[in-house]
Order: structure tokens, then sequence, then C-alpha cells
């Protein structure tokens, strides 16, 4: 891997400083496999859509480098973890349901089944009425209640 050295500019963009001493402001972070290996494989992409640099593991990085680019990672891959579903308004779309969240408890809006995605055999992604995003890592490990609730709309 060729020499890694990053910063934030005073406007908080990411600079990457190239093997040849090109700098590229504005870089961004992108992983390959955001929920099933989060912390392998990640491209340094330019702001044009251009691949940089090619991380095979974050852990592989000095632990500033690293540190900053999870930060970056975290404030573009806003995704809570729903850890249990507490009550369903209705079984009929669309429906409120209030969960509890990695981030706390929150209601989100259900428009229809098709805004729960699989993702494998237990991952969901469930996106709400405004688009955002929740993930529920292993249905399987939920509470026996939010499982229940579940598997009414799948």
């Amino acid at each position: 891997m060729q020499t890694l050295q990053l910063e934030r500019n005073a406007f908080g963009q990411l600079v990457f400083t190239d093997a040849s001493g090109e700098a590229h402001t504005g870089v961004v972070p992108v992983r390959a496999f955001a929920i099933t290996a989060p912390d392998q494989g990640l491209a340094l992409m330019s702001p044009e859509g251009h691949e940089l640099l090619w991380i095979d593991k974050l852990a592989n990085l000095p632990e500033t480098m690293a540190r900053l680019l999870q930060e970056e990672l975290e404030q573009r891959e806003f995704m809570p973890e729903i850890r249990a579903i507490r009550h369903v308004s209705s079984f009929a779309t669309p429906s409120t349901w209030e969960v509890d969240t990695d981030r706390g408890p929150t209601r989100l809006v259900l428009k229809g089944e098709e805004d729960i995605r699989r993702l494998g055999p237990n991952a969901l992604i469930i996106a709400d009425h405004h688009g955002l995003q929740y993930l529920i890592r292993d249905r399987q490990a939920l509470n026996h209640q939010s499982r229940k609730f579940l598997m009414r709309f799948l």
C-alpha cells in the first residue's frame, strides 16, 4: 500500500496526499461492504468519483488516520440500529413503529412492506417515510416480541 497521508483542512474536508505528493481535497471514504464487513474494503474517492486509494483493512492504518476515516464514515453513514420493537400501531401499512435503537428510543413510519429490505438471512434495512434507514443486524437476536412484530411484515 502506498504511503497514506490524510488530514482535515480548515474547511473540515479530508485531504489525501498520494505517493507522488499530489494533494486531493474533498476525498470521501466509501465502504465496499458497510454492513457485512465494515472494517474491510474501503476506498478513498475523489469528489469526481475516481478511486484514489484502496484500503484492505481499517485496522492496518495508523491509529490517527483510522480514527479520522471512522469519524468521516460515521457522519456520512448515519444508520441507527434497531435493538427492539416496542409497539406497532397497525399491521396494515402505513404504520407507526416505536423502537429502541443504539441511539435511543424513536418512532418511525413504515409506508409499506417494500420498505423492509433483506440483507442476507438475518439482516434487514427498514426505511421510514422520511427516507431514514434503520438497520437490524440480526433479527434472530431480537427479543420474542420484536421478532413477532417483524414476522407480520415479512
